[in-house]
């Protein structure tokens, strides 16, 4: 990326979009296609994201691994939905391309730091 690229990172909000299903899941994929990076806020997602046996967090993260666009999950408490989830939460708080942070802030930071 040269200095003068801008840097394309959206949130879900800013495209209109939320995840309530699968369906949603690929939605936002297609909207964030070509796209540096991607934030999602704990508010953007259903109660079904959170409850794991859903399959739906699965679901989000193997897409955005297979499609290779980084997306940052906004979460200010990680166990606010619970140990299991809290765990998964920290499982990915270092993950190189699916990572959940506790602002956007920090992830825009780590977004940003990978095109560097």
């Amino acid at each position: 990326m040269s200095g003068t690229d801008e840097v394309q990172i959206r949130s879900a909000g800013a495209l209109g979009l939320s995840i309530e299903t699968v369906a949603d899941v690929h939605a936002l994929i297609g909207a964030a296609y070509g796209l540096d990076g991607l934030i999602l806020h704990e508010t953007d997602f259903g109660p079904e994201f959170f409850r794991l046996g859903s399959g739906l967090a699965g679901e989000l993260f193997q897409k955005f691994v297979n499609y290779r666009l980084p997306v940052a999950l906004v979460l200010p408490d990680f166990a606010a939905h619970g140990e299991r989830f809290a765990e998964l939460a920290w499982e990915h708080s270092r993950h190189p391309q699916v990572r959940f942070v506790h602002s956007e802030q920090e992830a825009r930071a780590w977004l940003v730091s990978l095109l560097q």
